[in-house]
C-alpha cells in the first residue's frame, strides 16, 4: 500500500460537509444533558426521598453500559413502542418518519446527563457545605444559595472534568453510523469507498477530530482561569 498525501487533503475538505452534524450532536446531547445532569446531581446531592435511588439506578446503570447499546436501546425500544401504540390510539403516523438523528440526540442526552451529574455532584461535594449553612443564617432561599454561593465555586472545581467529557462526547458521537447517520467518520468511509483509499480518508478524520479537541481545550483552559479570577474575587 502506497500513501496518498494528495487525497488525505482532498478527504479533509470533503468532509468539512459532515462537521455541523458531529458538532450538533455533541452540542445538543451535552447541553441537554447538563440540564439532565444538574437535576439529579441536585437530587443526590440533597439525598430526595425516592428520587434519589432513582437518580442513583439511572447513573449506575448509563455509566454501566455502553455507549452504542443505549443508542440501540433507544432506537429500537422507541419504534417498537411507537408502532405498538399507533393502531391503539389510531394515530396516523409510524416510527419511520422520525428522523434517525433524533434518536441520536435523545440517546446522548441521556449518557451524557448521567455522566454530567457526576462531574456537578462532584464539584458541589468540593464546596464547604458550611457556606451553604452561611447563606441560610442571612436568610438564602436554597435557590439563591445555589446560584449565588454553591454552584459558581462548584463550575470552577469541575471545569476540567467538564472539558474532558465534552471531548468524549464529541469522540462519541461517531457511533452514530449505527442509524446510518453521516458524521464526520462516516463521511470519512463514505469518501474512501470510490478508490478504497481508507487509510488516508481516515486520517483525515482523524486531523479534523484532533484540530476540534484542541479547540475544546484551549476554550475550557481560557474558560477555567477566568472563573477562577470570579470565583477568587479577581477582576473579569
Amino acid at each position: 500500500m502506497k500513501l496518498d498525501p494528495g487525497f488525505i487533503v482532498t478527504a479533509f475538505f470533503s468532509l468539512f460537509s459532515a462537521l455541523p452534524v458531529t458538532l450538533v450532536l455533541t452540542a445538543v446531547s451535552v447541553f441537554v444533558g447538563f440540564i439532565i445532569g444538574t437535576i439529579v446531581a441536585l437530587v443526590r446531592f440533597f439525598e430526595i426521598p425516592v428520587l434519589g435511588p432513582i437518580a442513583k439506578i439511572y447513573v449506575v446503570f448509563i455509566r454501566g453500559t455502553p455507549m452504542l447499546t443505549h443508542l440501540l436501546l433507544i432506537y429500537f425500544g422507541f419504534t417498537t413502542i411507537i408502532d405498538v401504540l399507533v393502531p391503539y390510539f389510531g394515530w396516523t403516523f409510524t416510527s419511520s418518519i422520525i428522523p434517525l438523528i433524533d434518536f441520536a440526540f435523545l440517546s446522548f442526552s441521556i449518557t451524557a446527563g448521567a455522566y454530567l451529574s457526576e462531574v456537578i455532584r462532584s464539584g458541589l461535594l468540593a464546596v464547604d457545605k458550611g457556606q451553604l449553612e452561611a447563606a441560610y443564617s442571612i436568610g438564602m432561599t436554597t435557590p439563591k444559595a445555589l446560584i449565588r454561593i454553591v454552584f459558581p465555586q462548584a463550575l470552577a472545581a469541575s471545569v476540567p472534568n467538564l472539558s474532558n467529557l465534552l471531548i468524549g462526547m464529541l469522540h462519541g458521537t461517531t457511533l452514530v453510523f449505527a442509524l446510518s447517520v453521516v458524521d464526520i467518520n462516516a463521511k470519512a468511509q463514505i469518501v474512501a469507498s470510490s478508490n478504497w483509499k481508507f487509510f488516508e480518508s481516515y486520517i483525515a478524520a482523524a486531523v479534523i477530530y484532533w484540530g476540534l479537541t484542541f479547540l475544546i481545550e484551549r476554550i475550557s483552559g481560557l474558560f477555567e482561569a477566568r472563573i477562577n479570577r470570579f470565583t477568587r474575587g479577581g477582576v473579569v
